[in-house]
């Protein structure tokens, strides 16, 4: 089955590179664009094209984060990743492409805001939502960039001309990010008019996950809850590991544990590129071979060697394959597609937020605001726990967690170790051990691999090019430690 998505190449990518931060765009006049409902949603679609680009998230730039994570490594030029020592000359250039996009995003979403209020045939109603819409994308964008370089320069639609713009402080980027959110829950539908476009319920899963990352746990739990006792989500069943495949297989168009995803189809630059760098082309896994970018060790990874193998979500996840270090090779199969045309051709979605991901959120946030695991709680993590068994997740069953087992700290290190298992190769693990304090991501990191994480590792560099063009940031000062 062939998959349809709803991005168009849209006229606003017509734009070249070098003109993203400094003019308004030449491909289409504002006086005679942003006049229609058609013509505003084209613009918001400019938007998702740059987060489905195959060097952004669900690919090269997501490539980058799993090769940061305590169950596996990186390999070849993703290698010197896994030592933790910050970037050399191969991996600056693709943080930097990710810096480009997501400010491509930023300025896509700006017009939007700028201009849909002033269209003259579209209703005030439809302003809202397209607006909401750009605002959601943009507060995603800002969220991804303040997790990798910290602070940032913010660029709004009050300076889409201005081409010097200092960097604003890390909480002054998530002012903008919470603002932006709370606006996009506000006024998007609850229901999207086509797969895959951002809705209230996206907009709530951010909010839950940024205020989770700025420790403000009661507002993250609450926000999960609200998802939660909304009743329209729920966790795909699963019997057996390959039922896995109706979560994260490259024809499913969408299931009920579907939040907010990139929906990808398999055509060539409309594909997920990730999919690429898990697999070994002997292995026919994906129909273009595979780079086998990143692996793991079923016995010197303590990951690995320490899961239990009665979880589907080993085995569904994983494959041993002998990359030339040995028989205990891994090798990661979350997104398999043996008929991808191209390498940026796999069907395989990119999950963004998923119903698993809310109920994990739910259930440290709510013990960490109890200081102690409460019923609702380990509730949450079961019924994910469940489900990784082959169990049906709403009901008591054998493998469930015991309130009376834990404390709140051997709690807390119950649900970051189950995170772990459920969102491998969801470019999350390394943000998620961030957002915990450094000494925390410094100890796992060591547990896993034995390595220290220098400072210099702990963000990406400004782009040179930044540096160079935006007068307002000094060389000396506004870059990065280490670069």
């Amino acid at each position: 089955m062939m998959k349809k998505i709803f991005i168009l190449i849209p006229l606003l990518a017509l734009m070249s590179c070098e003109d993203i931060l400094l003019e308004s765009p030449k491909a289409v006049a504002v006086e005679t664009f942003y006049n229609t409902a058609g013509e505003v949603e084209t613009a918001v679609n400019a938007v998702y094209e740059q987060l489905r680009a195959t060097n952004n998230i669900s690919g090269q730039l997501g490539a980058q984060l799993e090769a940061y994570t305590d169950y596996s490594y990186g390999r070849g030029s993703y290698q010197v990743l896994s030592d933790f020592q910050g970037l050399n000359s191969t991996n600056i250039p693709r943080t930097d492409d990710g810096w480009r996009l997501f400010y491509l995003g930023i300025r896509n979403a700006n017009l939007v805001i700028q201009n849909a209020p002033n269209g003259t045939n579209i209703s005030q109603a439809d302003v809202a939502k397209f607006v909401a819409e750009a605002k959601f994308l943009r507060a995603f964008n800002y969220f991804w960039l303040v997790r990798n370089w910290g602070a940032v320069p913010i660029r709004t639609e009050a300076t889409l001309n201005e081409p010097n713009v200092p960097k604003s402080s890390v909480q002054e980027v998530y002012n903008l990010i919470i603002a932006d959110l709370t606006e996009a829950e506000n006024n998007l539908p609850e229901t999207p008019a086509q797969v895959g476009r951002a809705t209230k319920w996206a907009a709530k899963s951010a909010l839950a996950e940024v205020y989770f990352t700025l420790n403000r746990y009661a507002e993250a739990r609450d926000k999960a809850k609200e998802i939660m006792d909304s009743g329209r989500f729920s966790l795909v069943p699963v019997t057996v590991a390959e039922d896995f495949e109706k979560v994260f297989g490259p024809t499913i168009v969408s299931t009920p544990e579907e939040i907010f995803y990139l929906k990808m189809t398999r055509q060539n630059g409309q594909g997920m590129y990730l999919a690429m760098f898990a697999h070994h082309p002997g292995a026919r896994l994906h129909g273009a071979g595979g780079f086998f970018a990143h692996y793991s060790d079923k016995e010197s990874n303590p990951v690995q060697k320490n899961w239990d193998n009665a979880d589907l979500r080993k085995s569904y996840t994983w494959y041993p394959w002998n990359i030339g270090l040995g028989a205990n090779s891994l090798l990661c199969k979350k997104y398999s597609d043996p008929l991808a045309p191209t390498q940026t051709g796999a069907g395989n979605d990119f999950p963004i937020y998923r119903y698993a991901d809310v109920l994990l959120m739910f259930a440290e946030a709510d013990a960490r605001v109890n200081n102690a695991p409460t019923a609702a709680a380990i509730e949450a993590l079961n019924q994910v726990h469940r489900r990784a068994y082959g169990q049906p997740h709403t009901s008591p069953s054998s493998v469930d967690f015991k309130l009376a087992d834990y404390t709140a700290e051997s709690f807390y290190d119950l649900v970051l170790k189950e995170r772990g298992y459920e969102t491998q190769y969801e470019a999350k693990r390394w943000l998620d051990l961030k957002r915990l304090g450094i000494p925390k991501l410094r100890q796992v990191i060591k547990d896993a691999t034995g390595k220290d994480v220098a400072d210099k590792h702990l963000f990406w560099p400004i782009p040179v090019g930044e540096l160079n063009f935006n007068t307002a940031l000094d060389p000396n000062t506004d870059q990065n430690p280490g670069y």
